[in-house]
């Protein structure tokens, strides 16, 4: 028997890419960085996230099961487990469409690599908790994202 206190788990952040598109998604683990990156700027340090690329069809699926929208949307958020439960904990998933970032990046963000850095780092704010729905609610997410993607090298389409 020894007198050592007991450890403590260390914390972890897991974040999985998955790439369920026909053509495939390239540096899938630079997407899953991404992710981890905004997590740890958000001020978290353990938990799992699943990044998850797929087709149009499976969004516009998703969108109209989860959301009952009709179509295909950008990006979609499922958060799961809260701050204020007991790790380990699957914090959510964030489900992006490459075939639309691709199609409105030219309009939006100027290049899809910035496309789709601004909207892993939305799914993860509404992972977190955050919204849009209000004008405060947008204000305070919008100014996170422009953080986030000045991290990244990126401007803010939509500036505050």
């Amino acid at each position: 028997m020894t007198n050592e206190p007991p450890t403590t788990p260390r914390a972890s952040l897991d974040v999985h890419g998955f790439d369920r598109t026909v053509d495939g998604v390239t540096n899938l683990d630079h997407w899953s960085s991404v992710a981890s990156t905004t997590l740890k700027n958000e001020g978290i340090s353990d938990g799992r996230l699943d990044v998850i690329f797929v087709e149009v069809d499976e969004m516009a699926t998703l969108n109209q099961t989860h959301m009952g929208h009709s179509g295909p949307t950008d990006v979609l958020a499922f958060p799961l487990d809260g701050p204020q439960d007991p790790s380990p904990r699957h914090l959510g998933d964030v489900v992006v469409c490459p075939a639309i970032a691709a199609a409105q990046a030219p309009d939006h963000c100027g290049s899809e690599d910035a496309e789709l850095t601004l909207l892993i780092v939305h799914g993860v704010l509404h992972v977190l908790g955050h919204d849009h729905a209000e004008p405060e609610q947008t204000t305070v997410m919008r100014r996170r994202e422009m953080v986030h993607l000045a991290g990244f090298g990126f401007e803010h389409p939509e500036p505050v």
